[in-house]
């Protein structure tokens, strides 16, 4: 948990600094220039940023620009091999052995009558989070920018699953968080996600997660994947509704235009997990 609270910190410092060098990334901003921004010194500057991403500020930068995103959404056509395979590599949510299940027809009429929820919030390497599990698996991960939100992101839930049974339940969620976030061995056992939506949004969300990690697809590629080529606007009306961030990837599919700044849970931390990802997974492609 410790290590979790050290991300924590480090990404509300680090999403300070992606806000100042997206801002200035035209001007090229100097580490002094960041730092001098967020009210660090260079040095700490340097050390948070790197522990956090893996790579320094001005790599990060990098991943960033318009140029970038639309050259990984050309690498990878929708004919990619791993793509189709439904693989990440050798991802942590790889490892994590990912499967979406659907909320039965009676569970999704009743508004979840029946359903027993248990709920916590906790700091993650991407800021606050609301985490809830049923007995059938994890059915809500959102972020908040701060823990004044969690009235806000407990209603949402209320609205979602209407009829539930909610508890807070902090050592039961904790238990998933540490499984999703912090590194360590593999575990064999399937993480169940609980998915409430229409066939076609279940079909949606099970493509993005085929989406390898370090990799972006346009909405124009998810629509072609699940052979609706025509049916684009409502691949981003149902990637808008996914309720389970960061695990069902709905921040690897960006608009064909390479802009990046449409996510239900914030542009910057949309802009976090695909920078990460891609330092991590295609570092041989960064600068100095």
């Amino acid at each position: 948990m410790a290590r979790l609270n050290e991300q924590h910190r480090n990404y509300q410092k680090v999403a300070q600094a992606m806000a100042f060098i997206e801002a200035a990334q035209y001007k090229q901003p100097s580490l002094k220039d960041i730092a001098k921004h967020i009210g660090l010194s260079e040095f700490h500057l340097q050390r948070v940023f790197t522990q956090w991403a893996g790579v320094s500020p001005k790599q990060f930068l990098q991943f960033l620009t318009k140029q970038k995103a639309k050259a990984l959404l050309k690498q990878h056509s929708v004919s990619n091999s791993a793509y189709n395979s439904g693989l990440s590599g050798s991802g942590r949510l790889h490892d994590l052995m990912v499967q979406c299940k659907s909320v039965t027809p009676g569970e999704y009429k009743s508004g979840g009558q029946g359903v027993q929820i248990d709920y916590g919030f906790h700091p993650s390497p991407f800021g606050y989070c609301l985490l809830a599990l049923t007995q059938r698996g994890l059915c809500k991960l959102a972020f908040l920018d701060s823990l004044e939100l969690q009235a806000e992101g407990l209603a949402e839930m209320k609205r979602e699953w209407p009829h539930a049974e909610l508890k807070q339940n902090q050592a039961s969620t904790l238990t998933t968080l540490k499984r999703i976030f912090d590194s360590g061995p593999a575990n064999e056992n399937k993480l169940n996600l609980l998915c409430k939506g229409t066939p076609f949004q279940l079909l949606v969300w099970e493509a993005l997660l085929k989406i390898p990690e370090g990799e972006l697809r346009s909405y124009q590629q998810v629509a072609e994947q699940i052979n609706q080529p025509n049916t684009t606007r409502a691949v981003a009306s149902a990637i808008a509704k996914n309720n389970i961030a960061y695990l069902i990837p709905c921040h690897r599919v960006i608009r064909s235009t390479g802009e990046i700044n449409q996510y239900r849970w914030g542009a910057e931390r949309k802009k976090a997990m695909i920078s990460l990802e891609c330092c991590s997974t295609i570092p041989s492609t960064l600068g100095q």
